[in-house]
């Protein structure tokens, strides 16, 4: 976060005023948005996304594919890697991209929304989602794409009464304490975002109970609702993406973003782009598709310190998952690297003490030649890498900690001994991510 940000001065007086934590509910919020009066009713069509992983990048596919249309889109996205600015992004002008909000802007939002709300209760959160509604409304745009925070039913961009198209994207066990410890009770929060006559959008599942969940709660909405694999289809064939739907077949290009899981990641985007009653076309389509990015995702960095303190020709790559669900389609997306240029593979994580990092560690078992724990600075949640080590060591891989990521980069580079250069994955939170991005001078712009 810049130091000079005046946003980020004006969100910091409110986290030491403001309750710390996750405190679930729409009361707080309702009250709030009725004294800035009702901006989430004055938005362009919405375009509401959960999911446990992937929505960021169905929601950075379909902000791609309406701008490759010339669609005007603001979007809101949490958390955010180095600063907060990247929560907040700003349709452009006569179909032109969008852009991170501007600070002076951002910080006077946030004080118009803090001084509306006076000395009530609010956690951070809820007035940070009441700061998007005010900037969506009072700037003109096509479409609005919002992210929710955490679960749906309570999440306070639960507010918007009738969406366009609510999403659905991959649904695992995460945040058990808040959500439910089983995959069908994290659905039905999740779910809580359907509203009656808003089409449904559902990505793949790889849970046939979240699937029975999500497909059932949006029959009782009597909501029109599209499937993967049922309503929509896509796959990876001969290096193109192929989708198709009920107008037709698309032969696409590839997602610019690497790793098999975003073939539905994009096919969840196209599908709630068009139910959302936007219609672009197949090259516009491709076009976005092709050009999405999403920061800390399966991330090369290419650049940096941290690049100079690896063995020559060394690959590294960096990604916030962090619950057993990312985990698999990381080390998915690492093995198929692996097919294709072989190298060790080095793991290099830290995760917050409200993860299940044995279970994270599992998909890698047998795939990584070593494994560093590091603790993450900028949270005070972190586990500390030694107890993180025991854990990926309960997972079947060789581990210890290290101080940080450049000491351990250091370390395999002190014993490199010749044979191809190793693939380093930096990974476990999205904390550590933004060190990582902002230490590499990689912040999101």
């Amino acid at each position: 976060m810049s130091a000079t940000s005046l946003a980020a001065g004006e969100i910091t007086r409110l986290h030491e005023r403001m309750p710390k934590g996750i405190d679930l509910g729409l009361d707080r919020i309702r009250r709030l948005l009725a004294a800035l009066g009702e901006p989430q009713h004055r938005l362009p069509p919405v375009i509401h996304v959960a999911g446990t992983n992937g929505k960021g990048s169905t929601v950075a596919f379909a902000r791609a594919i309406l701008e490759a249309a010339a669609k005007g889109v603001h979007v809101h996205t949490s958390p955010h890697l180095v600063d907060w600015h990247e929560r907040y992004r700003i349709a452009g002008t006569a179909g032109g991209r969008g852009a991170l909000v501007d600070d002076a802007l951002l910080a006077e939002t946030v004080r118009r929304a803090a001084a509306a709300n006076g000395d009530e209760t609010l956690t951070v959160f809820e007035l940070l989602s009441a700061v998007a509604f005010l900037l969506f409304s009072e700037h003109p745009a096509d479409a609005v794409l919002l992210e929710v925070g955490l679960g749906g039913r309570f999440d306070a961009t639960n507010v918007v009464d009738r969406p366009a198209v609510t999403a659905v994207t991959s649904i695992s066990l995460d945040h058990q304490a808040y959500l439910g410890d089983r995959v069908e009770l994290i659905a039905a929060e999740k779910a809580g975002i359907f509203k009656r006559g808003s089409p449904v959008v559902i990505g793949p599942q790889t849970e046939p109970t979240a699937l029975e969940v999500l497909r059932d709660h949006a029959r009782r909405t009597g909501a029109p609702v599209f499937i993967h694999g049922q309503e929509f289809h896509a796959i990876s064939e001969r290096g193109r993406l192929v989708y198709q739907d009920e107008y037709g077949l698309l032969d696409l290009a590839l997602p610019r973003l690497p790793g098999r899981h975003q073939i539905g990641n994009a096919a969840t985007a196209i599908a709630a782009v068009r139910a959302a009653g936007f219609n672009p076309s197949a090259t516009e389509i491709e076009r976005g598709i092709a050009a999405a990015e999403w920061p800390g995702r399966l991330q090369r960095i290419t650049a940096g310190p941290l690049v100079a303190l690896a063995p020559e020709g060394s690959e590294i790559w960096l990604d916030g998952g962090h619950n057993p669900g990312a985990g698999l389609v990381i080390a998915e997306a690492m093995a198929d690297m692996e097919e294709r240029v072989p190298r060790p593979l080095v793991l290099i994580a830290g995760m917050l003490n409200t993860k299940e990092p044995k279970g994270f560690f599992e998909a890698f078992a047998g795939m990584a030649r070593h494994a560093f724990t590091v603790p993450i600075r900028s949270s005070d949640a972190g586990v500390d890498p030694v107890v993180l080590a025991d854990a990926a060591l309960e997972a079947g891989l060789d581990a210890e900690p290290a101080a940080d990521v450049s000491a351990a980069i250091r370390r395999v580079a002190s014993h490199w001994r010749g044979g191809p250069a190793p693939r380093f994955l930096i990974c476990g939170s999205l904390y550590l991510a933004g060190d990582v991005l902002a230490e590499s001078g990689l912040a999101p712009r």
